[in-house]
């Protein structure tokens, strides 16, 4: 699985605006959708918007993602080997790290 790591850091992309997720309506390819350089690069020049089905399809060979969420995708930094899960609530995704859990008796 290939990522983007800095100073320690991965980069995770999410998609936080409400109407569509990006990974968790993307279910099995989330490695690529979670991570890939390409898509990173495309998020840190701006250009999200012009990833679509066709773009998806010429960069990864996928014609099954729904891009519907890739105009809001946005890059979160995560320390490196950090567990986490992708959590979406009517389209908004948001990261919670294993730190974020709170555990009561």
């Amino acid at each position: 699985m290939e990522k983007v790591i800095r100073d320690g850091k991965v980069a995770v992309l999410i998609s936080p605006g409400f109407g569509a997720g990006w990974s968790t309506w993307n279910r099995g390819h989330n490695d690529i959708l979670l991570f890939h350089p390409k898509l990173v690069e495309m998020v840190e020049q701006g250009k999200q918007g012009q990833i679509n089905d066709e773009w998806m399809k010429e960069n990864f060979n996928l014609d099954d993602v729904y891009c519907g969420g890739a105009e809001d995708l946005e890059i979160v930094w995560l320390d490196e080997g950090s567990a986490f899960t992708v959590e979406e609530y009517d389209g908004s995704e948001s990261i919670r790290t294993c730190t974020d859990l709170t555990f009561t008796a």
